[in-house]
């Protein structure tokens, strides 16, 4: 299943063209299940942000969550991802007024527990990484260099040695049972900051990539939640931490929000 519509009503291939092209824009992704959101307001408030950083207007909530309802069944999952862009805006009139109209595409979504992975570090930063954009070459191009090289993914390190973020996800760490989340600069996703309020928030610290004092590293998003990181590295790590399921089970247990 795979649906696209731009206010509404299909897109054109002009208008997805413009967004191919000029690849300007912003977006949020969700698992809708059952007609529910978790976390329903931080992508709102995201895309309030990004439009905000991007485009420099706010969105109407109500027509935005009223697209997302229309690609959404009353039962079952799916994925749906709301995009911002401005079709009439091209590579010579990007600093004009804008007038960012609302794409809503959806997917079937995967189903059980997602395997765990294993990654690579590499040092890299996001354009703008506080800013979900739709620039993701630079990350997709990290993550094939990884599978080229054997891996599933990569895992972004910083110019001061400390790991961040992955491609399109956040990670945390286990170590004595206690989380741990990065600093740095990173898009902290809606998964994340969810796993932070049910499970008391968490300390930040700077951790590098030789993973000291580390006992198990998971990687979050909204659409797979909870899956842990097999290796880091050839670094092996234990995916059967009790601390993996306590987090998974938690982020299982937050209600959706009603789109």
């Amino acid at each position: 299943m795979n649906r696209a519509e731009l206010d509404g009503r299909p897109v054109t291939v002009g208008e997805l063209q413009v967004l191919a092209l000029t690849n300007y824009g912003h977006f949020t992704t969700m698992l809708v299940e059952d007609g529910r959101v978790r976390g329903l307001g931080l992508h709102l408030a995201r895309l309030e942000r990004d439009c905000a950083a991007v485009f420099g207007v706010r969105p109407d909530w109500e027509w935005v969550r009223e697209l997302a309802r229309r690609q959404a069944p009353a039962r079952g999952a799916v994925v749906v991802r709301v995009t911002l862009f401005d079709p009439a805006i091209d590579l010579g009139s990007v600093g004009g007024p804008a007038h960012p109209r609302v794409l809503v595409t959806a997917r079937s979504a995967g189903s059980g527990v997602p395997g765990a992975t294993r990654v690579r570090t590499v040092r890299y930063r996001r354009d703008l990484p506080e800013v979900k954009s739709v620039a993701l070459f630079g990350a997709l191009r990290q993550r094939r260099l990884a599978q080229q090289a054997g891996f599933d993914d990569a895992l972004f390190v910083d110019e001061a040695g400390g790991l961040t973020e992955g491609a399109t996800w956040n990670v945390g760490f286990l170590r004595g049972g206690e989380v741990v989340w990065p600093q740095g600069e990173y898009l902290a996703g809606t998964a994340m900051a969810l796993l932070r309020q049910e499970c008391g928030g968490g300390s930040e610290e700077r951790v590098g990539r030789e993973l000291a004092g580390v006992d198990a590293v998971f990687a979050t998003n909204a659409t797979t939640g909870v899956r842990a990181v097999a290796a880091v590295d050839g670094r092996e790590f234990d995916v059967e931490a009790a601390g993996l399921a306590r987090l998974r089970a938690a982020y299982l247990e937050v209600p959706g929000d009603p789109l």
